[in-house]
């Protein structure tokens, strides 16, 4: 392994990884807002708690859908290369 594949591979992992924190941000924040409502968002019930868990992961599992047919056909990922 040489210098250059390690940087390489460190580049990928990192737009990996930044891609993945944003997207499940904004998936979070989206499923907060649709279990709670906006009004509600900082005083959500268990159910709208677990509510949001199951949006998120399904707004995920869609995201990871979305990126195989648009990006790299072995990844989860949007972005290209990764």
């Amino acid at each position: 392994m040489t210098s250059t594949t390690v940087i390489k591979t460190a580049q990928t992992y990192a737009r990996d990884l930044g891609e993945r924190v944003i997207w499940t941000f904004l998936v979070a924040a989206g499923g907060v807002a649709l279990a709670a409502g906006p009004g509600d968002m900082f005083s959500a019930s268990l159910l709208e708690t677990v509510g949001t868990a199951g949006i998120a992961a399904v707004g995920s599992l869609l995201k990871g859908l979305f990126a195989k047919v648009v990006g790299e056909k072995n990844s989860a990922s949007t972005a290209s290369g990764v």
